[in-house]
């Protein structure tokens, strides 16, 4: 039994607010179960230096986490420096979400998604990567709209979903009680049914070629239900 009282297969409850700040050209607020994480998209018609004369695009990205987004006060990074976490987690990120964009079709400018957790439960790098999206979507809308990009670059949906197993079963959608305690964790980035990026680890056992695909089968049926959300908050 998990701690939740959810099924293996699972997913918390998924909410997606959009347009929930004045001055970014895309945000929303992402709920999957009590992990919230408010996501925008700031547009910035320059490129890094290394992409000037491309023609190419450019999708970035920047994590944080509020001082009690979790159960105990942490010391904000700006005063500290960022931790190798908060590093590894918005590199992710940006490159998650760089997967689903053409960048010709982008053209030469650059859209920034802030990811900053207000409450975290498990899982804030995948509810980010699956709202970031969502805030980079309606970024590229306005572009479109104003008739800045005539091809729509976003390719299709960017989402992800933690799966693990706790108590020895395969299970989807891990909240901190699961993750604390789970045997093998694991992060899977999608987009159009593909794999972006697979990230797992063995925490506290190893595990066999059948529980990965096992956990696999899992994340399709969590990315499925996420993209489902993603196209509903944008329509």
């Amino acid at each position: 039994m998990r701690p939740s009282g959810r099924r293996i297969d699972e997913m918390r409850e998924i909410s997606i607010e959009i347009d929930v700040t004045k001055h970014a050209e895309g945000s929303c607020l992402i709920k999957c179960g009590d992990t919230h994480v408010l996501c925008t998209a700031s547009l910035d018609e320059r490129v890094p230096p290394f992409l000037r004369n491309t023609g190419l695009g450019w999708v970035t990205a920047e994590y944080g986490m509020l001082p009690r987004a979790t159960n105990t006060r942490m010391r904000r990074e700006a005063k500290n420096g960022q931790s190798g976490r908060t590093q590894e987690i918005q590199r992710l990120i940006g490159r998650s979400l760089r997967a689903g964009v053409d960048r010709v079709a982008l053209g030469e400018r650059q859209i920034t998604i802030d990811c900053d957790v207000i409450q975290a439960d498990g899982g804030t790098r995948c509810a980010s990567i699956t709202g970031g999206w969502v805030a980079l979507r309606l970024a590229v809308n306005k572009l479109m709209k104003a008739g800045d990009i005539i091809t729509d670059p976003l390719l299709a949906p960017v989402s992800a979903v933690s799966c693990g197993i706790y108590a020895g079963q395969p299970v989807l959608d891990l909240d901190y009680p699961e993750d604390s305690e789970a045997g093998v964790d694991g992060n899977f980035v999608m987009t159009g049914g593909k794999l972006i990026e697979v990230q797992m680890s063995a925490e506290g056992s190893t595990f066999t070629r059948d529980q990965m695909n096992q956990l696999l089968d899992l994340a399709d049926k969590g990315i499925a239900d996420l993209t489902a959300a993603q196209l509903a908050a944008v329509k």
